[in-house]
């Protein structure tokens, strides 16, 4: 985590920190299976809100053994109110799963090709190379909408109760030239994932919100999962997070989360985002063909499929699922193929600095290896 206000959709997902550190490799051997310990799992916690790296955090583990929740920290400011065990919060760019589902499910009906270019559907809206397998794997070479965002936390109090229509969001992209040819690279790109969300309206003749609804909240009964549109509260119990700003802590708990629509505006909570890696990893979402193409990497994504990160452990286990970041709130969702091991993480922001990445090993060690 950072002093200063979180870059709104960036990649901020526990996945890089982890990788950053060290804790994320393509091979290593794999160790016996043993229980997570509660124990040390509160104490990974515990070690993120005590070294200023998150004011609150809150988990959910299963390990083909046990269930359980964890938190540490407040859940807010001048308060000793703890963490809700099953508080909401802003998943950030888990949202791009959800879409990526939808589309998926969309293809499976013969109603979108992954290898048609985007203009075949939405013509004139992006570079007529681009496809929509791109788009969902991030090699399609739009340039990143949020860096062209004013970033600073002061500049961005500015912005902050702002809406944002989808076509404003990809203007900012557009107006740049593409970062590299379609299909030859990999750079996150939260613009992706704004052409994903025009795709699924396109397809289904309704806002990609209703689509994400009908075709995974209510389906599942995800009745604490919600695509807020201008909603700038939190419903419900919650956390808050915060930023420095003009040197003092600033709540920034509520926002127009326009600013992140399709790529990151969903909220959730662990308890919803573990029946929704569930269904996802064990079929009940997708058909077979599709099944097999969410986690399918290739030489220039190696680690990332359609909306899935899909990376292995130094311990040999894999796992796949994704990370958001958006003002205040970091999250994580991970789980092994076979669902066996799984994890679901929510931590709020600080206006202090802290070092996350040794209580992110201890956590993604105690609860994958």
């Amino acid at each position: 985590m950072q002093r200063t206000l979180p870059r709104p959709l960036k990649r901020i997902r526990l996945v890089v920190a982890l990788t950053a550190a060290g804790l994320l490799a393509t091979t290593g051997t794999a160790l016996a299976d043993t229980s997570a310990d509660r124990k040390v799992v509160q104490e990974a916690l515990d070690q993120l809100t005590a070294s200023g790296a998150a004011l609150g955090a809150q988990v959910r583990v299963t390990d083909g053994h046990q269930r359980f929740t964890a938190r540490s920290g407040k859940a807010e400011l001048g308060s000793n109110r703890p963490v809700p065990e099953n508080g909401r919060f802003r998943v950030g760019s888990i949202t791009k799963t959800f879409v990526s589902t939808v589309l998926l499910q969309l293809s499976g009906e013969g109603k979108v090709a992954l290898d048609a270019p985007v203009v075949r559907y939405l013509p004139g809206l992006i570079d007529s190379r681009v496809t929509v397998r791109q788009v969902l794997q991030h090699t399609s070479g739009l340039y990143n909408y949020t860096d062209g965002l004013p970033l600073d936390p002061d500049e961005f109090e500015k912005i902050r109760y702002k809406h944002w229509s989808p076509r404003e969001l990809l203007k900012i992209s557009t107006d740049k030239p593409l970062d590299f040819d379609p299909g030859t690279r990999w750079n996150y790109s939260n613009t992706n994932y704004v052409v994903a969300g025009l795709l699924v309206e396109k397809l289904t003749g309704r806002p990609y919100a209703k689509a994400v609804e009908q075709r995974i909240l209510k389906p599942l009964r995800l009745d604490d999962t919600e695509v807020p549109g201008d909603n700038v509260d939190i419903r419900g119990p919650h956390a808050h997070g915060y930023a420095t700003v003009a040197g003092k802590p600033n709540d920034v708990t509520r926002i127009n989360p326009s600013v992140a629509w399709a790529a990151g505006e969903v909220i959730s909570t662990t308890r919803d985002l573990d029946t929704f890696g569930v269904a996802l990893a064990s079929g009940r979402l997708l058909r077979p063909a599709q099944q097999q193409e969410i986690s399918k990497t290739t030489a220039v994504s190696p680690q990332y499929g359609l909306g899935l990160q899909v990376e292995t452990l130094p311990c040999g286990t894999k796992v796949w699922g994704h990370g958001g970041g958006i003002p205040g709130y970091s999250s994580q969702l991970l789980t092994t193929p076979d669902t066996a091991k799984r994890l679901e993480l929510s931590i709020t922001s600080a206006p202090t600095a802290g070092d996350p990445n040794d209580a992110f090993r201890k956590l993604l060690t105690e609860v994958f290896c």
